[in-house]
């Protein structure tokens, strides 16, 4: 994360203890030094350090947003052939199994981000210091995200409560419902809405408007249009937020944690990393991956071509919107804006598998800075702009439509963000009911082009059967459970539908 503010990472086992039987000739029982709850949280600057390190695995979050837009309609897999990172290829194709390495790391790293957190709260009353309740509504905040995220991706997980995983609770803790995730979801982000300041101590920080948004966005993701409407029109109606007037510059590295972030996951390339634990970088890791292949010319630099937007979906922006080219960049007509480059030899790049011509602009790597430090590929500073108050706006916007509660007060958040789009009222939406859905959902594609919602928006509005190629009812809705999960927990967690033989 940004310098600012992680400076300290501290490494906690997804297990607290692991037992080793040797004889005491040749190790002494008691180590040297170690880290439990017996020497541990005994100040505030302990619980500090317990909170940055549920923070950080927000940076492991770039493999959800990559395969989130490879997953939908948007894009296609792309990279040097069609073997190059197999496990992306299948999720493409949608002929992924539970022995997807890819989607085995989603499953860890989210996993270890609500144990990171579910150590504090295990021990939240162990001392008590001024600002307790601030840090607590932040750990709180985090295992909702991690387990929000555990949720859309696999549905029903185990849960534990305020404690962490131990080892042999596989065998006996089964997984909850997704009623139950949500219920737990439900109440970390009420607390967090109750507690949090709305305005962030430091950059990067969660706030009350992080909460109200993500929780009015677990309510629409059950439906619960009315709970959802009511939650975020209350951020609306007191938000600190307001849409960047230039939308190009919201990706742009001077238009971070600006007036439109209302959750930003923090990014930085002067921490590297290699690529045996790309979980570890202080980069965004997926910027590299969607980077055009052997480019050398202006604003941008090379990657490894991953992530290609279709055709179909560069077609679906109207003309007059702007936002086409903020999200998509076009190589051929970008060579030819730039033909004076390198002294008129033009630009430079090369094709990669099922090249269509468009990369990933928001997200493609840029220029570096002169600090910069790490693998070029792997360590970007590109922040993820996790919820955007143009979000917000639409999902207010499709919860008073599909909800029957207010087809006006829809349509008036959903132009709020056209009048940006296109600079004028003139392509102002004036319809109702099931049409207006129909627009919403829309704007969202477009909107969102690139940030990793387009599977999940198909699969909770019923719309990915027929839309995602490969897709398959009572299958697809859900990714399979890692199968060394499903081993460990001998027989107690059953695989998601469809996965098994």
């Amino acid at each position: 994360m940004k310098k600012y503010l992680f400076t300290i990472i501290i490494t906690l086992t997804l297990f607290s203890t692991v037992s080793i039987s040797c004889s005491d000739e040749f190790v002494d029982p008691k180590p040297a030094y170690s880290i439990d709850s017996e020497n541990y949280f005994n100040s505030k600057a302990d619980y500090e350090q317990a909170l940055i390190a549920a923070y950080d695995l927000l940076q492991s979050s770039y493999a959800n947003v990559l395969l989130g837009e490879i997953a939908s309609d948007n894009t296609l897999c792309g990279g040097e052939s069609p073997i190059d990172v197999i496990g992306w290829q299948q999720i493409d194709d949608m002929i992924h199994t539970e022995t997807n390495s890819n989607l085995r790391d989603i499953w860890n790293w989210m996993f270890a981000g609500v144990q990171r957190a579910n150590y504090i709260l295990e021990f939240q009353n162990k001392t008590d210091f001024e600002g307790k309740t601030q840090l607590l509504a932040e750990t709180h905040f985090l295992r909702a995200y991690y387990q929000f995220e555990l949720v859309k991706w696999f549905g029903g997980i185990p849960m534990k409560g305020d404690a962490r995983f131990r080892i042999g609770d596989e065998k006996t803790i089964p997984r909850s419902s997704v009623p139950e995730v949500y219920a737990a979801i439900e109440a970390d982000l009420i607390f967090a809405v109750a507690n949090l300041s709305p305005t962030a101590s430091q950059k990067g920080r969660v706030t009350k408007g992080a909460a109200q948004a993500l929780l009015g966005k677990a309510y629409l993701y059950q439906n619960k249009f009315a709970l959802a409407a009511t939650t975020l029109e209350s951020l609306i109606s007191t938000s600190p937020y307001s849409l960047e007037t230039d939308y190009n510059k919201l990706f742009e590295n001077e238009g971070e944690n600006g007036p439109e972030s209302v959750f930003e996951v923090q990014y930085t390339d002067v921490e590297g990393a290699g690529f045996t634990c790309l979980q570890c970088s202080e980069g965004n890791v997926a910027v590299g991956f969607s980077g055009v292949r052997g480019y050398d010319g202006p604003l941008f630099t090379s990657g490894f071509s991953f992530n290609i937007p279709t055709q179909e979906s560069a077609d679906a922006f109207e003309i007059g919107d702007r936002r086409k080219d903020v999200a998509i960049l076009d190589i051929a007509a970008w060579a030819a804006a730039n033909a004076s480059y390198n002294n008129g030899k033009g630009i430079k790049y090369g094709k990669g598998n099922e090249d269509t011509g468009f990369f990933n602009r928001k997200y493609l790597p840029r220029k570096r800075s002169s600090n910069a430090a790490g693998d070029l590929n792997l360590t970007n500073p590109n922040n993820y702009r996790a919820i955007r108050y143009a979000d917000v706006l639409l999902m207010a916007a499709e919860a008073y439509n599909r909800g029957g509660i207010d087809d006006g007060k829809a349509r008036g958040y959903l132009n709020e963000v056209r009048k940006r789009a296109f600079g004028d009222s003139n392509h102002n939406i004036s319809a109702s009911g099931a049409a207006l859905t129909d627009f919403i959902l829309a704007e969202r594609r477009l909107e969102f082009f690139g940030e990793g919602h387009r599977f999940f928006d198909l699969v909770r509005t019923g719309k990915a059967v027929g839309t995602i190629p490969g897709f398959e009812k009572d299958k697809n809705e859900l990714f399979p459970i890692p199968i060394e999960e499903i081993q460990f927990a001998n027989g107690n967690w059953k695989q998601n539908p469809g996965y098994t033989k």
